[in-house]
């Protein structure tokens, strides 16, 4: 057999005490699979003295990750640390340099440094995988590197966040508001205590550029990305969006375009009987439309210690199966020099169109200036329903909903403002997107 591929891993959390585990406790299987063992044989983690649960005698303690990468007797660095600079960056780059092969979980140092960090792997002729970056368990990654070769991508799109959606569908399950069902997510550590990140978009947005880049064979863009996230979502809008046939969910888009790629991250609508309308909970779902195959649609486990760790842990298996000598593949699906510098799309008209929740003052002539300040703005209207006040409500603001045909975010946006202007509304507009999905 050859000889023990030998692995450090830098972050020692709940993914890296699960990935310990897993290795530990499988070290037979994992050796007939791959061909050869595989051993732990240094560590670095913040706390030498934690108790995680596992045994780490025999193994060489680093204080510093960045000392690991450069002298340990490694083959195999797992940066398992997070963060888009040091000493997760430090730490990469060093393993990257000195010819050992990378697997990584950290979505934000890709995000930012993906391309310069594939053109060391490249120039060294090691692996950098990153199956766990996006998506958690879901082998999305594989599929957009390997095997969909020869597809020409049109469009990817998806639920990348599980606290968000967890949250969403709280919120139309059980018909409760927004900061109740984030304290839960929070409470169950589904949310950190500092959500921000993920619950204003920016954790989806990160790993949407590392996706956009695969399917589209661009230089990774994250600055690219527009981003909504969920704050604004209000228990009314996901009524309203249950009764005209929808559910909210929190997608991140990237499409191919005539005129260069267009990355966006919001709320969205998406049909209630459409398979992404089903995926609940922090279950994570990732729909790839191919010229050749056509639909694709990948569904699992988002995060959490297990998943993590099963994706890393392909990815080891697939650097153990490596041949050395032999040019490895490219970390980004294609030769780093050989990305396209990323084009945005100019606006487009949206498909599938907007739904527009306005709080008006009940009073003659409303309605004719929102229909023609719509028309004004080019906007063409599926339906304007005036909701009925609540039975106990005699007075105060109703609640106006439009759904518009295909129709672009500018002119939304124009037509929005010039109603605001009227002096008519109570409370800022809602405007979120619906799309329309094959299946």
């Amino acid at each position: 057999m050859t000889d023990a591929l030998r692995i450090g891993i830098a972050g020692l959390g709940t993914v890296g005490a699960a990935l310990f585990r897993a290795i530990t406790t499988r070290h037979s299987l994992l050796a007939d699979i791959c061909g050869r063992d595989i051993r732990i044989v240094a560590i670095s983690a913040r706390d030498r003295g934690r108790d995680r649960g596992i045994d780490l005698s025999g193994m060489t303690w680093f204080d510093d990750p960045v000392a690991l990468a450069r002298t340990a007797d490694i083959d195999v660095l797992v940066e398992l640390m997070g963060g888009e600079g040091d000493p997760a960056l430090a730490t990469v780059t060093a393993a990257l340099e000195r010819g050992v092969h990378v697997a990584t979980a950290n979505k934000a140092l890709l995000a930012r440094h993906g391309v310069a960090l594939a053109r060391i792997a490249e120039d060294k002729g090691v692996l950098l995988n990153f199956e766990a970056a996006v998506a958690g368990g879901i082998p999305v990654i594989k599929a957009l590197r390997e095997s969909l070769t020869g597809n020409s991508i049109n469009r990817v799109y998806g639920i990348l966040n599980g606290t968000c959606n967890y949250i969403l569908t709280r919120m139309q399950r059980e018909n409760l508001g927004f900061a109740e069902c984030l304290a839960e997510a929070q409470r169950l550590g589904y949310a950190e205590s500092d959500p921000a990140f993920d619950i204003e978009g920016n954790d989806t947005a990160h790993k949407l550029a590392i996706l956009t880049s695969l399917a589209f064979g661009t230089e990774i863009a994250v600055d690219e990305v527009y981003i909504e996230g969920i704050t604004n979502i209000s228990i009314d809008d996901i009524r309203a969006a249950d009764e005209l046939g929808y559910r909210i969910k929190l997608l991140g888009v990237a499409n191919r375009t005539a005129t260069g790629i267009e990355q966006r991250v919001h709320p969205t609508m998406v049909p209630r009987d459409s398979m992404i309308a089903q995926v609940d909970g922090v279950t994570n779902a990732v729909t790839i439309e191919a010229d050749i195959l056509g639909e694709l649609m990948l569904s699992g486990p988002g995060a959490g210690g297990d998943a993590t760790a099963s994706a890393v842990l392909g990815d080891i298996a697939d650097i153990a199966k490596s041949r050395p000598g032999h040019q490895q593949a490219p970390a980004l699906g294609r030769p780093a020099s050989k990305l396209e510098p990323y084009r945005r799309a100019r606006m487009q008209s949206h498909e599938g169109g907007y739904f527009i929740s306005l709080k008006v003052a009940d009073r003659a002539g409303v309605f004719a200036s929102i229909a023609t300040q719509m028309a004004n703005n080019s906007i063409s209207l599926e339906s304007i329903v005036q909701r009925a006040r609540p039975a106990n409500a005699v007075s105060g603001p109703q609640t106006v909903i439009l759904v518009t045909h295909a129709t672009t975010e500018s002119s939304v946006r124009a037509a929005v403002d010039a109603i605001k202007r009227e002096g008519y509304l109570s409370g800022e507009p809602q405007v979120i997107r619906i799309e329309r999905t094959r299946g």
